[in-house]
């Protein structure tokens, strides 16, 4: 594990303690994804929001959206919540249930937004999912606050989520929606180049072989679905992300190469440009995920951001010891991330 750089910490938040017998990386990244939730959730309402419009033949591209909303009247003055998922995940991972569960019991409304593809809608869209689409998260933000007249609206983003959201309000700027109150990235990949070849790293290779079996099943999927747009052979004998992206999501997407989406899907890029008070929360024993220098330097000049990064947590983890009477459970960055939305939500 790689010294964290001495970053001041935010004043008002809690430090971070890793539970005794997961003080390596490598074990809360593992653990963190096993452990079973439990939610408390009411059934949710599936809306699709168009994000795409069709062009001649291909159909338009929707997103489902799993909503919980709390009642009226009060709904559209209750701080709104959407949660994006990380890479091969969905509105259903442990951690969306585990941030949808506390911003749910603390009055929030809660929408767990899928990516393209994901959640089982591989037939909602001609295209396939990437980094560089933070398009559709605007789209998904500007029609729930068109529709539910809401009046405070936060994002939460884990991995590739956390790129996605932070390059949609870097992207938006100063022209970010005024109902758009907070911004929080867990783990997330702002540096693509970098965390795809440190995915590549032979102690990570078991989980660059786990995405990779996910994302090459989920292509042939796309294949049978619109064999005219997708040529499954171009999935064959693939063994890294990076050829991944070279071969399939740079071809498909429109980029020159897989360096070439690296670039320009970058949150990193416009992290100087983010106006709306944001959160990053990152552990320097994330197995695969990567700060460049010229990255932290934007993140320290940049006032609206505040970075809490810790020498443990792994990647989209942060198991704490849990406290049961307190009613805390031991996720820390999900607990962080409600109390820095309930602080900065102008909507009480």
């Amino acid at each position: 594990m790689a010294e964290c750089p001495i970053v001041p910490w935010p004043e008002g938040y809690a430090p971070f303690h890793p539970r005794p017998w997961l003080r390596n990386g490598h074990m809360q990244t593992i653990f963190g994804n096993l452990l079973p939730r439990q939610s408390a959730l009411p059934q949710p309402g599936a809306q699709l929001v168009e994000v795409s419009p069709a062009h001649g033949s291909q159909i338009s591209t929707q997103l489902l959206c799993e909503c919980h909303w709390q009642p009226l009247p009060e709904r559209p003055t209750r701080p709104t919540v959407i949660i994006l998922h990380g890479l091969e995940g969905s509105s259903k991972s442990q951690y969306v249930i585990g941030n949808a569960n506390k911003l749910w019991r603390a009055g929030c409304n809660v929408v767990r937004m899928n990516m393209r593809n994901c959640g089982g809608t591989e037939r909602l869209t001609p295209t396939l999912y990437h980094s560089g689409l933070s398009k559709d998260v605007e789209g998904v933000m500007r029609y729930f606050i068109e529709t539910q007249g809401l009046q405070s609206i936060a994002l939460i983003g884990y991995s590739m989520g956390g790129n996605m959201v932070l390059k949609c309000v870097g992207d938006l700027g100063a022209n970010a929606p005024k109902e758009l109150h907070a911004v929080v990235g867990v783990s997330p990949v702002v540096d693509m180049a970098q965390s795809a070849d440190a995915l590549h790293e032979p102690k990570n290779r078991f989980y660059e072989r786990r995405f990779l079996r996910a994302m090459i099943k989920r292509f042939r999927r796309k294949s049978m679905l619109f064999p005219r747009a997708f040529d499954p052979q171009r999935g064959a004998h693939i063994t890294s992300l990076r050829e991944y992206d070279e071969r399939i999501t740079a071809l498909y997407a429109g980029y020159k190469n897989a360096d070439d989406y690296y670039h320009r899907a970058a949150a990193a890029r416009v992290l100087d440009k983010i106006a709306i008070p944001t959160l990053l929360i990152h552990a320097c024993d994330d197995p695969f995920i990567r700060f460049t220098s010229e990255t932290r330097a934007l993140i320290a000049a940049n006032p609206q951001i505040a970075l809490l990064e810790t020498q443990h947590g792994g990647h989209c983890a942060f198991l704490a010891p849990p406290n049961p009477a307190a009613g805390d459970d031991g996720y820390w960055a999900e607990t962080t991330a409600m109390q820095f939305i309930l602080q900065h939500s102008a909507v009480s």
